[in-house]
């Protein structure tokens, strides 16, 4: 009777590793597979980040035939879609994440941002008009901003825009937004005000310098701003100066700001030269 104990004994023994190695298996596996998904979440950021935009399209494709319904590769390809400036595709991109039942608010405002980058400005502002009023985000005011600036009702835009620079740490391109909107109505002080205050979030944006030299330059005022510049940069501010001056008809004050910009830009201006034979052929 003992023998037939220490006989079954191992087999036991062999059983009971079977089952520790099946275990292993398991757990291994398991294992692996989080650090697949955490290799994945890693890359999928990286092509949202710093990847080329196109090559990012592709991988967002690529992957998402394998798995059509995962909402993070549809958010990903439509991101990515905008990224590589081919707006065209992002909005229906937009509209399958939208569609999908896990779809969240703010990938209704992602849809409205790409349809106003396709100037499709009525749909935008159906699709905002159903986002709830409680979902109160810096991107949604802006968006909701610029639908108002589009309809000209003014009085709204301004509500939406002081909303929206209320909401970021970073309104520099929002203010940017709001004074070139003033700028449109004619309001050049307010205009101005705001450029400079968008330069004084982002010392860099051309764009808010070369829209504060226009309203600066509509009331006639043709003094360089003094704020952060490089010397390209002055040369091209002289440059629009110039012509704000030139389409107001103060033609003298146009043709000393051209040449101005024309020695003061480090390489040759075409633009300024081409603009200030053309006024002297006019006047001869």
């Amino acid at each position: 009777m003992r023998q037939k104990v220490w006989s079954i004994l191992p087999v036991v023994g062999l059983m009971a590793l079977a089952a520790c190695d099946q275990s292993s298996d398991a757990e291994v596996n398991r294992v692996l597979q989080d650090v697949n998904v955490i290799d994945e979440s890693n890359l999928n950021d990286m092509m949202l980040t710093v990847a080329d935009p196109n090559e990012a399209v592709t991988y967002f494709q690529r992957t998402l035939a394998s798995n059509p319904e995962r909402i993070d590769l549809q958010r990903g390809l439509a991101s990515s879609f905008i990224r590589a400036g081919r707006n065209v595709e992002a909005v229906p991109a937009w509209q399958a994440v939208v569609a999908n039942p896990q779809a969240v608010t703010d990938d209704g405002v992602e849809l409205a941002d790409a349809l106003i980058r396709n100037n499709r400005w009525a749909e935008a502002e159906a699709v905002l008009d159903g986002i709830p009023p409680t979902h109160e985000t810096f991107k949604r005011y802006r968006l909701e901003a610029m639908v108002a600036d589009s309809n000209e009702e003014w009085d709204r835009a301004d509500s939406f825009y002081e909303i929206a620079v209320g909401l970021t740490t970073t309104p520099a391109g929002a203010l940017n937004n709001w004074g070139f909107s003033k700028l449109s109505r004619g309001a050049y002080r307010d205009a101005e005000r705001l450029f400079t205050e968008a330069l004084r979030h982002e010392p860099g944006l051309f764009t808010a310098k070369n829209n504060l030299v226009l309203a600066r330059g509509a009331q006639r005022n043709y003094d360089l701003p003094v704020i952060a510049m490089t010397q390209i940069e002055r040369a091209q501010l002289l440059y629009t100066l110039a012509l704000t001056a030139i389409k107001q008809n103060d033609l003298t004050i146009g043709k000393g700001l051209l040449q101005e910009a024309i020695d003061t830009h480090p390489q040759h201006f075409e633009e300024a030269v081409r603009a200030l034979r053309a006024l002297e052929d006019n006047r001869a």
